[in-house]
C-alpha cells in the first residue's frame, strides 16, 4: 500500500512514548480492581467480555514486543494516515487472536506487568525510524507508537462504556493523538474543503469535496468533544445517534458525514 500523498502530521516521539505508557498504567489499575463479576461483564464489542477486552489492550504493546524481535523491513509499506482505514478489515482475525490469548491467560495482571516492563524497555532503546512489522505493513517505530495510543484510547472508552463506573482515565497526550490521527484520516478519506469539522482543543480538518471556504465563518461546520469524535470515527456511535443526543453541533446544507464514517473499524 502506497504512502498517503497528504502530509502527516508531526508527533513529537518521547510525548508518543510517554502517553502510551501512561494509558496502558491508568488501565492496568483499573482492570487490578476489577472483581470476576465485573470482568464477565458483556462489552459492546461482540460477544466479548471485559476480561477479553482487559487482555486486548495488553496486545496492542505485544504487537510492538513481536515485531521488534525480528529483523528491521528493507522499506516502509504502510503510512501512518493509511492505518485506521487499513484496520477495518482484521475485525475477525484480531478477535479470533484475542480470545485465543484470553484462554490462555492465567494471571491477568501478571499479563499487564509484563507488557509494561517490556514496553518501557523497548520504548527507551527503539530509534523513531527503526522499521516494523505490523499486521498491515511496515511502518516506522514512531508511526507505529502512534497507532498504540489510538488503540488503547479507543479500547478504554470501550471498557468506560462496559463498566461506566470504573472511570478510567484519559491520558491528555494519548486523546490528543487519537483525536488527530482519526481527523486527519476523515480528511484523507473524504478529501476536500467545502466541511470545517472542529474537535476542540485537539484538531481542525477540511473535508468533503464542494465549494472551498477561504475567509469568515465556513457555511458547513461540525464540531464535537474528542471521546464523541472517538466513537464517530470508529463505529461505536452513529451519526444520527450523536446528533439526537446533541453530541454533535452541525451547520450547512453539506454538513452531514453520514456516508463517510467510521474511518477506522
Amino acid at each position: 500500500m502506497p504512502p498517503a500523498k497528504k502530509r502527516t502530521r508531526r508527533y513529537d516521539p518521547a510525548k508518543t512514548r510517554a502517553a502510551v505508557l501512561a494509558q496502558f498504567a491508568h488501565v492496568r489499575d483499573a482492570v487490578r480492581s476489577l472483581t470476576p463479576e465485573q470482568l464477565a461483564r458483556p462489552t459492546r464489542l461482540g460477544d466479548w467480555t471485559v476480561r477479553e477486552l482487559a487482555v486486548h489492550h495488553t496486545m496492542a504493546l505485544g504487537a510492538l514486543e513481536r515485531g521488534l524481535a525480528g529483523p528491521a523491513p528493507l522499506k516502509q509499506e504502510l503510512a501512518l494516515l493509511d492505518w485506521p482505514s487499513a484496520t477495518r478489515g482484521a475485525a475477525a482475525q484480531v478477535a479470533d487472536g484475542t480470545r485465543e490469548l484470553t484462554a490462555s491467560v492465567a494471571d491477568l495482571d501478571a499479563l499487564f506487568e509484563e507488557r509494561a516492563v517490556r514496553a518501557a524497555e523497548l520504548f527507551a532503546s527503539t530509534e523513531d525510524g527503526r522499521l516494523v512489522p505490523t499486521r498491515f505493513g511496515a511502518m516506522s517505530f514512531g508511526d507505529a507508537l502512534v497507532t498504540r495510543a489510538v488503540e488503547l484510547v479507543v479500547h478504554t472508552a470501550d471498557l468506560n462504556d462496559a463498566l461506566p463506573q470504573l472511570g478510567v482515565p484519559y491520558d491528555r497526550q494519548a486523546l490528543a493523538a487519537c483525536t488527530r490521527l482519526l481527523a486527519d484520516a476523515l480528511a484523507v478519506k473524504a478529501p476536500g474543503g467545502s466541511v470545517e469539522v472542529r474537535i476542540p482543543p485537539y484538531a481542525v480538518v477540511q473535508c468533503v469535496a464542494g465549494p472551498k471556504h477561504t475567509r469568515g465563518t465556513p457555511p458547513n461546520v461540525v464540531e464535537t468533544d474528542p471521546l464523541t469524535w472517538v466513537r464517530l470515527a470508529t463505529g461505536r456511535i452513529g451519526w444520527a445517534e450523536a446528533l439526537d443526543a446533541a453530541k454533535v453541533a452541525a451547520s450547512g446544507e453539506r454538513a452531514d458525514l453520514t456516508a463517510v464514517l467510521p474511518v477506522m473499524g
